[in-house]
């Protein structure tokens, strides 16, 4: 589903601030793939989401979604293939639009837009049907804006409206980090549920361990712009948090005081 090849990704490149934040990157990911990918501060986490989803260019290399090459793709057009959830809940929708109206925008991702009503009842029962799973009773508030919801809430609706038009690739941003921990757990849930049903093909960055060893078919670590370790299948199941700092400290050299060095 998505062809990364020899990915160089450069920030400040010629000055005396350069940085290099995506190291010769190569990443075959399969459909159906959900990747939870863990890093320290720096890492390159969100910027390998950045430049597949096209809000970074990349110096060098190639990105192919499915039999397409993407790599001159503009962000606005690869939006028809990719959808995304940041770390902000404020990001993912319009606060001063009605639920039904940011629902309304979603469903027309990547569809011919005209002249014409941006709600149209037919679509009402198919929102109210959609909100309903995710048991906040927003499916009684479609003409409530989205300014008025909870920092959850806001995030569970932007995980719908990502998801609603089923999208190629899925990138997921440290989408719990700024939730408090019931909540986060809450769209955790959600989130898997949503991924699982709709067997989406996802990118999910993290900061904790535990989810990124929980979540998903396979575990990407990144260090200094590099993948340093890729685990799936039989061999993440049986990941521990010891064993992904061990595996840190063998490929690094290096030695942290505790996981939050590595993941904060």
């Amino acid at each position: 589903m998505i062809t990364l090849s020899s990915l160089i990704k450069y920030f400040h490149q010629g000055s005396a601030n350069e940085i290099l934040a995506i190291d010769d990157v190569t990443l075959k990911v399969e459909e159906g793939d959900f990747i939870t990918i863990i890093g320290s501060n720096g890492a390159g986490k969100s910027s390998l989401l950045n430049c597949i989803a096209g809000t970074y260019p990349i110096e060098s290399g190639k990105i192919e979604i499915g039999d397409q090459d993407i790599t001159q793709w503009p962000e606005f057009k690869r939006a028809k293939l990719i959808a995304r959830v940041f770390q902000d809940p404020l990001l993912g929708t319009c606060a001063h639009a009605s639920i039904e109206q940011n629902l309304a925008l979603a469903y027309k991702r990547g569809k011919k837009r005209g002249m014409g009503f941006g709600v149209k009842s037919r679509d009402r029962s198919f929102f109210k049907q959609e909100l309903q799973q995710l048991g906040l009773g927003l499916e009684n508030r479609l003409l409530d804006t989205a300014g008025l919801l909870s920092g959850g809430q806001r995030q569970a609706l932007t995980m719908l409206m990502a998801t609603l038009v089923k999208p190629e690739v899925l990138l997921l941003d440290e989408h719990l980090a700024a939730l408090d921990p019931k909540t986060a757990q809450q769209v955790l849930d959600l989130t898997q549920e949503i991924v699982t049903q709709k067997k989406l093909t996802t990118l999910m960055v993290t900061h904790q361990m535990k989810h990124a060893i929980q979540l998903g078919n396979r575990l990407i670590m990144l260090h200094q712009g590099k993948i340093i370790f890729d685990a799936r299948g039989e061999e993440k199941s049986k990941l521990t948090v010891n064993d992904l700092l061990s595996k840190f400290y063998a490929v690094q050299g290096e030695e942290l005081a505790d996981d939050k060095m590595l993941l904060a």
